[in-house]
């Protein structure tokens, strides 16, 4: 037994030594009476390169957020779906849309390291505060889901099984190179900081450039259980508290049921509703987040366009369906995009109101005829998407007006409305991403064309090394490219992915695949565009030929950018850091 208790002890201080290790340069030791306050640096997180490992160990970290879905119940610690596991869900199409973005971008996605230096900032400016206040700031990053597994909130609670008769997440794919079987066997951020004798920890977030969302409050509910257990095996009281949320909107108002309830849920006892005017986000409202995005749309503004002719598109993503019994995210959002729109407003006075938009992006539709409970899918209505769920919190409606379109609607809004250059803006980001820097700009171009854009900036041979641009030649670059024959549906043959068609029978668009009473998947072809010169907005190919050279019809002739997304991580870090001195000093 004595030798059993050493190796115990033996362990702890193993682990402490570790953490003790890693915070080495923020550990304060010269005096144990101030208190040392752990900062939490959230984001939502992603793979650095791609690979098939990457994206199978962020799949797992998915599905764990739903405890009552059939992805975790039946198929998470289930060794015998792991070979397969890209298979399910969205993962067939994430390898298709990925491996081109990476290839695309050279290979890595800057957002990882941009991540990094942050907090590196982050450190050193809370250091240089903590002597005017006696605390002592220990700083980590935590994520949603990412490949560095040790920054996930709690990676054991993947590693350990979560239901009854689950095998220890460990595998390996025998293609996978320096895989190992243990990497969920580590501690989280919010371990190593208790290791340290942390008082409190406090969560800043950016995930969705700090706006509440569900997806961080899935890592602050995981740190809380930690904590929780924590405190009452050792007696203490550590507390949680989040920096963007500091009057706890989405405790308050998240659904009563038991067991826990969450989107996959049917029903709860209760689910208690707030007035979330009375529950501000004084990260999100700072004036200083709008600044970020503002100086980067007036970078890509047009010299050759006059400011009363030039359009803003602020595109955001939704909320997961359900979510909005909980979730203030679009609540959030809105706030950041009417800031963004006064700050412009106050600096350019002949930007018109009328061309500072808000477009999402789409959403799964109602199809009748769907066999089964599920009566939603992707439709090539809505861009063949599915984040664009809107609706504010317990609403069944979401922004109406002028932040209230659809992206492709908000594109065709200011067509119409005589702007000669569009900047175009994802305010829920603030760092870049192969989200930024190629899918997004392939959702726009597929709507106003790609010559938009190059006759703006020109080739960019620093961030798409191999062609200079991010456009694929359709987008939708995932999907499977045979189709059906018109006339004979047992014969296979190329899809048609060209608006102004392939000569061999196929139409374009693709038709649909599935059957009518059978859900459209993520693969089928009808839900690819071609990414042209001029785009799809105002032209219909009844009346004419598309044209490589020049518009047609009433087709978008000006030109187009993406915003630039703020790169000082040095400011992006003082700001982090005065909100959480303000966040202390509220209490």
């Amino acid at each position: 037994m004595k030798k059993v208790n050493f190796l115990i002890l033996s362990l702890f201080c193993l682990l402490l030594i570790n953490a003790c290790s890693q915070y080495s340069s923020q550990l304060d030791t010269r005096d144990q009476n101030i208190e040392r306050v752990g900062v939490l640096y959230v984001s939502h997180g992603g793979n650095e390169v791609f690979n098939e490992k990457g994206i199978w160990d962020v799949t797992v970290q998915i599905f764990s957020y739903d405890e009552n879905s059939p992805l975790y119940r039946s198929i998470l610690w289930n060794e015998e779906f792991w070979p397969k596991l890209l298979k399910y869900g969205n993962a067939q199409k994430n390898l298709g849309k990925y491996s081109f973005e990476y290839e695309r971008i050279g290979g890595r996605d800057p957002y990882p390291a941009a991540k990094r230096k942050v907090t590196k900032e982050l450190i050193k400016a809370l250091n240089r505060r903590e002597g005017n206040m006696d605390v002592d700031f220990i700083v980590d990053k935590m994520t949603w889901i990412s490949p560095e597994i040790n920054e996930i909130a709690h990676p054991r609670r993947l590693y350990n099984p979560g239901v009854e008769e689950g095998s220890t997440l460990r595998f390996c794919d025998n293609d996978w190179r320096r895989c190992r079987l243990n990497r969920f066997d580590v501690d989280g951020p919010v371990e190593r900081l208790l290791s340290v004798g942390v008082d409190r920890i406090i969560m800043i977030d950016l995930t969705t450039a700090g706006a509440r969302f569900s997806k961080t409050y899935d890592s602050y509910m995981i740190a809380r259980t930690l904590i929780n257990d924590h405190n009452e095996r050792n007696n203490e009281n550590v507390v949680l508290e989040w920096a963007n949320d500091p009057m706890s909107a989405m405790d308050a108002s998240y659904p009563d049921a038991d067991p826990k309830w969450t989107r996959s849920s049917r029903q709860f006892k209760s689910n208690p509703m707030i007035d979330i005017q009375s529950y501000p986000n004084p990260v999100i409202s700072d004036p200083r987040l709008a600044d970020f995005h503002v100086e980067g749309i007036e970078q890509n503004f047009s010299q050759k366009t006059p400011i009363k002719e030039t359009g803003i598109l602020l595109v955001n993503h939704g909320i997961f369906p359900g979510n909005e019994l909980f979730d203030p995210k679009i609540n959030d959002t809105l706030i950041l995009n009417n800031n963004i729109k006064d700050t412009l407003l106050q600096k350019y006075p002949d930007l018109s109101s009328a061309n500072i938009l808000g477009g999402w992006f789409g959403d799964l539709t109602v199809n009748e005829d769907l066999e089964g409970r599920s009566k939603l899918e992707r439709s090539r209505e809505m861009r063949g998407e599915n984040l664009g769920y809107i609706r504010f919190l317990d609403k069944e409606s979401g922004p109406k007006d002028e932040m209230g379109y659809r992206y492709w609607e908000g594109l065709e809004a200011l067509k119409n409305n005589g702007v000669k250059h569009i900047v175009i803006a994802f305010p829920q980001i603030t760092e870049n991403s192969v989200l930024n820097l190629v899918e997004v700009p392939n959702q726009m171009a597929k709507e106003i064309g790609y010559k938009g854009w190059l006759e703006h900036g020109g080739y960019d041979f620093d961030r798409y090394p191999k062609v200079g641009h991010p456009f694929a030649d359709y987008w939708g670059v995932w999907v499977r490219t045979m189709c059906k024959n018109v006339n004979n549906p047992e014969i296979q043959e190329p899809c048609c992915f060209e608006m102004g068609g392939c000569g061999n029978g196929q139409p374009y668009p693709p038709i649909r695949q599935a059957a009518s009473n059978q859900k459209i998947d993520d693969l089928d072809p009808s839900l690819a565009y071609d990414v042209s010169a001029y785009g799809h907005l105002g032209f219909d190919p009844n009346l004419g030929p598309a044209n490589e050279n020049f518009a047609v019809q009433e087709q978008y002739d000006g030109t187009w950018a993406m915003w630039e997304v703020i790169d000082d991580h040095k400011a992006v870090a003082a700001f982090l850091a005065d909100k959480i001195i303000e966040h202390i000093e509220s209490k």
